[in-house]
């Protein structure tokens, strides 16, 4: 059996945000046009891993909750609706450039854990999150996600 890895998905509040996702249960992380967000999704993630739910783009940008991938990934559906803003007319169903996973929710965390907060912790300065801030899904490793979850309860 494979071991559980460990990400992090931004999702704009204002686009889609934790609150929404705990009243859906389970939502396709789809609208990612990253390609190496992409290729995590792709090749990476499996059944089973845990993502830290991050908000982005806003005034304090927070790791929010935990939800799990549920499905395999499979062919993102928005690329082939010329009315969605995630079109893609070189995307074809025999060849589609865009895949997503299921996410499931598994916690809304009382207190959000800030990029700021995340920053001071000397055991978090090598996270891809600090280096890779283009991409809307980062790898967390093992060690990084118990140091996280450790500040949960700090406000």
């Amino acid at each position: 059996m494979l071991e559980k890895s460990y990400w992090l998905c931004k999702s704009e509040p204002d686009n889609y945000n934790i609150g929404e996702l705990e009243a859906d249960e389970i939502t396709p992380w789809d609208g990612v046009r990253n390609y190496g967000a992409r290729n995590y999704m792709r090749d990476g993630m499996s059944m089973g891993d845990l993502c830290f739910f991050y908000h982005s783009n806003q005034k304090l940008p927070a790791i929010v909750g935990i939800m799990e991938v549920c499905s395999e990934a499979y062919p993102d559906a928005l690329q082939f609706d010329p009315e969605s803003k995630y079109f893609d007319e070189k995307s074809s169903e025999a060849e589609p450039r865009w895949i997503n996973v299921d996410m499931r929710f598994i916690e809304k965390f009382a207190h959000p854990i800030t990029r700021d907060q995340l920053k001071k912790k000397n055991e978090l300065a090598s996270m891809e999150l600090f280096r890779l801030g283009r991409y809307s899904i980062t790898r967390v490793s093992k060690e990084e996600w118990e140091t996280i979850l450790t500040l949960k309860n700090d406000s």
